[in-house]
């Protein structure tokens, strides 16, 4: 099974990761949330970021998301990617984080694509969606 972890600002990821435990009806395994603060060091945030990938990593792949590429939590992530085997994904969402949960017995690659498929299938707008039609 993939792990993931999530960097991100605050509370941010602990909270998705209880909604996608409550939208999936079970609790998460091999699942992991680093929270970074503004005044916290990057170096120190690395540090236990690399513990936390150990920790979720069963041999199989860890799947990185964070929230804003480009920012502490994402910069600390890209020092972690290893092609194969620790791939990363910016803007996480509940979407995204529920597709790639879902799909956590296929490959990295897959997990991956599907995260962000989650992603991005996941905004919709709502006024012209068909189904709101059916009304």
């Amino acid at each position: 099974m993939i792990g993931l972890l999530l960097i991100t600002h605050g509370a941010y990821g602990e909270d998705l990761l209880a909604s996608a435990s409550h939208v999936l009806g079970q609790p998460l395994q091999q699942v992991a949330h680093l929270s970074v603060a503004g005044h916290d060091d990057p170096e120190a945030v690395f540090t236990h970021a690399n513990k936390l990938l150990h920790q979720v990593d069963g041999g199989d792949g860890v799947l990185i998301l964070t929230d804003i590429y480009g920012a502490t939590p994402c910069n600390v992530a890209t020092r972690l990617l290893a092609e194969g085997n620790v791939e990363g994904v910016s803007g996480v969402s509940l979407p995204m984080l529920v597709r790639a949960l879902a799909y956590r017995a296929a490959p990295l690659a897959t997990v991956r694509e599907k995260a962000i498929l989650g992603g991005t299938e996941g905004v919709v707008h709502v006024n012209s969606d068909p189904c709101r039609a059916r009304r």
